[in-house]
């Protein structure tokens, strides 16, 4: 069964940095693409961005440029480093396949931006 194990949110003040983590079981991790979802409170899950097997990310237009995707294959784990954070990047942060190819969601990890 696959698994996601995201870390590394917290609370940062507008215009702060963090990289979150993301490490997978239960998968053959380099063939595999994955990607990174956000629900803000209140609001849909969406998507911020994949990254392919080859290391070639597409980043959603309201956060490109400020968010980047990175894969470390050796440690089966995925990262989303985000920086110039707004408030509206507040939410809970998950990773998993792209869509159509979701399978069970982890906990995620909490996001907060103060103004």
């Amino acid at each position: 069964q696959v698994h996601f194990a995201e870390s590394g949110g917290g609370l940062v003040q507008a215009g702060g940095s963090l990289r979150l983590s993301c490490v997978a079981s239960g998968i053959i991790f380099r063939t595999s693409a994955f990607a990174w979802y956000r629900q803000a409170p209140g609001k849909q899950r969406d998507l911020v961005g994949f990254i392919n097997t080859g290391g070639g990310t597409n980043i959603a237009d309201s956060v490109k440029g400020r968010f980047a995707i990175s894969r470390d294959n050796g440690k089966n784990t995925v990262f989303l480093q985000m920086n110039s954070l707004k408030p509206e990047d507040t939410g809970v942060y998950y990773c998993n396949r792209p869509r159509g190819l979701t399978v069970d969601w982890g906990q995620g990890t909490q996001v907060t931006v103060s103004s």
